[in-house]
């Protein structure tokens, strides 16, 4: 049995080292590409919450410091990516100077843009009682935007409005309680019934 020589000791040596070399450079190459391709891929959006609160109460305020609507509900989720709630069973009380509170109910709530639009979804019934200078006021619809800092909702959807013993129904309804504005496009149909006067 031959022993083998300096020169092929010294081959089997390189060949080795070269080997070594070439598997380290081989991991290191795969560690960058994986790098490289997790820098280059999006950022992964947050689509859970960040937090939720059950049986909440959220107040609104005007820029006066006076109550625009206070919130109540069996449970608040909050969204970071584009900072909007999600309410279960909201309800919502609506004030003004000069009439009694709005009140809006739904199954389901969507507050957004920076908590100014109010998006009510299934069995939207909104109810407010009669006054001094106004009479009772029911509306019933399947979704309703309001916007409380203009006072003003609207729905594309079709609606039933009863005021006193009047009913009124068509589709794509706007209202805008502070100026009066009121719009009703499409399959309208109502029934007038006059206010008894009593002396």
């Amino acid at each position: 049995m031959k022993s083998a020589t300096p020169t092929n000791s010294v081959r089997l040596i390189v060949l080795i080292a070269f080997s070594a070399a070439l598997a380290l450079g081989s991991f290191w190459l795969l560690e960058v590409m994986q790098r490289q391709t997790e820098d280059s891929l999006p950022e992964r959006t947050r689509t859970e919450p960040d937090f939720y609160v059950e049986k909440f109460n959220f107040v609104r305020m005007s820029t006066t410091g006076e109550a625009r609507y206070n919130l109540t509900g069996s449970e608040m989720k909050h969204f970071p990516q584009d900072d909007s709630y999600q309410i279960q069973n909201p309800v919502m009380h609506s004030y003004s100077m000069d009439k009694p509170p709005m009140v809006s109910r739904s199954l389901r709530a969507t507050i957004t843009n920076n908590s100014s639009e109010v998006h009510m979804y299934d069995n939207v019934l909104i109810n407010r009682p009669a006054s001094a200078t106004s009479r009772d006021f029911q509306l019933k619809t399947s979704y309703l935007l309001l916007l409380p800092d203009d006072d003003v909702m609207k729905t594309p959807k079709p609606v039933e409005i009863k005021v006193g013993e009047s009913v009124l129904t068509g589709s794509d309804m706007f209202a805008n309680n502070a100026t009066g504005e009121f719009r009703l496009s499409s399959n309208v149909k109502g029934r007038y019934q006059s206010p008894i006067v009593t002396h």
